[in-house]
């Protein structure tokens, strides 16, 4: 049983001071609520730059993968073809079966499960076959965030060659 103050016991109110007692211990007081909220704010302050920097990052890896992934259908192509695709064919060979000049010979694909996809950031990959960077072969590029060939940070290319420093 609750126990009740001795001014309720002595009125014989005690129902209606018992009830009071309840509601007041079912709640959280202000001060409880204002600790809670700045360890969130401090748990948040330490989290969210952290999360937001690894989404670009995200995207990169997604694009090395998505070209990995390209190039190794490239190549399967390639081997039953003897040549890659032209500039002109693109990567929708590796789906379908190209139908202009040079019409490959031994197409046994498709060569992707799905549709050739767009880079992380909603463009399309660049094939061009020769190469610039791979003559003997071909290049194929996401040209960043911004879209346009070159930049820095979050806007730089990502291709199938190795620039001066990096690795692929």
């Amino acid at each position: 049983m609750l126990r009740q103050p001795a001014d309720c016991q002595a009125t014989g109110r005690a129902a209606i001071c018992t009830l009071k007692s309840e509601i007041r211990d079912r709640g959280f007081t202000l001060v409880e609520l204002l600790v809670v909220m700045v360890i969130l704010a401090v748990l948040a302050a330490a989290v969210i730059p952290r999360v937001v920097g690894r989404t670009e990052d995200a995207k990169r890896a997604r694009a090395v993968a998505d070209i990995e992934s390209m190039g190794t259908a490239l190549d399967m192509y390639h081997t039953d073809n003897g040549d890659y695709p032209t500039t002109e064919q693109g990567l929708s060979a590796l789906r379908q079966a190209p139908t202009s000049d040079p019409v490959p010979r031994g197409w046994n694909g498709p060569y992707l499960k799905k549709a050739v996809p767009s880079d992380p950031w909603g463009n399309a990959y660049v094939y061009t076959s020769p190469g610039e960077n791979n003559p003997d072969s071909y290049d194929l590029v996401s040209y960043g965030a911004d879209g346009q060939p070159g930049g820095e940070g979050k806007d730089a290319d990502i291709g199938n060659w190795e620039e001066e420093g990096e690795e692929y």
